[in-house]
């Protein structure tokens, strides 16, 4: 796999453990839609769900971090076994550093994905930070990488697949769908 990174940041993907995903563009694509009743809807990326899943399953943690509160995203974590989701957070970098303390990582062994202003500080502690193809620019301007893809459409799956690849784990999950 040929990518544009130096010898420590890949060193740093391979040696991942925690992925840390923001929810609202980045596993959606930002939209919020609410009917009458105040119920409220969220689009998100099947492709994206599989990606996560089976990221876990070669030992990778996911947690969800997001600024909004909404029943849809737990629902959403449920669906997919993403057991520790953080929402309504407003200052995320002292949540990332609970959540990083409580695993007794190390700042390396870290990944973010991102798309606004509000995750640049724990995109800037991590090992290897990510922003979405339509994030904000200076979330682009900080991130070690920026998607092909767009967020909830296929960013989270590529940033997934790519994670497994550089590990050596994607020849393992691969052979699981007869791909390899």
């Amino acid at each position: 796999m040929d990518m544009p990174f130096g010898e420590e940041l890949l060193e740093n993907i391979r040696s991942l453990k925690l992925l840390i995903l923001d929810v609202d563009g980045v596993l959606t694509d930002g939209k919020v839609i609410m009917d009458d009743a105040g119920r409220e809807s969220k689009h998100f990326d099947v492709r994206d769900g599989h990606g996560l899943k089976m990221l876990m399953r070669t030992g990778v943690d996911v947690v969800f971090l997001t600024g909004r509160k909404s029943a849809v995203v737990e629902h959403r974590a449920r669906d997919l076994g993403i057991g520790e989701v953080h929402q309504g957070v407003w200052n995320k970098l002292e949540r990332y550093e609970e959540i990083v303390k409580k695993r007794n990582l190390s700042a390396r062994e870290v990944a973010y994905i991102g798309d606004d202003v509000v995750d640049v500080p724990s995109m800037r502690r991590v090992g290897f930070s990510v922003a979405v193809a339509d994030a904000v620019e200076e979330v682009k301007k900080i991130a070690d990488y920026t998607t092909r893809e767009k967020g909830g459409s296929g960013a989270v799956r590529e940033v997934c697949d790519m994670i497994m690849k550089l590990q050596g784990k994607w020849e393992e999950v691969a052979s699981k769908y007869e791909l390899v």
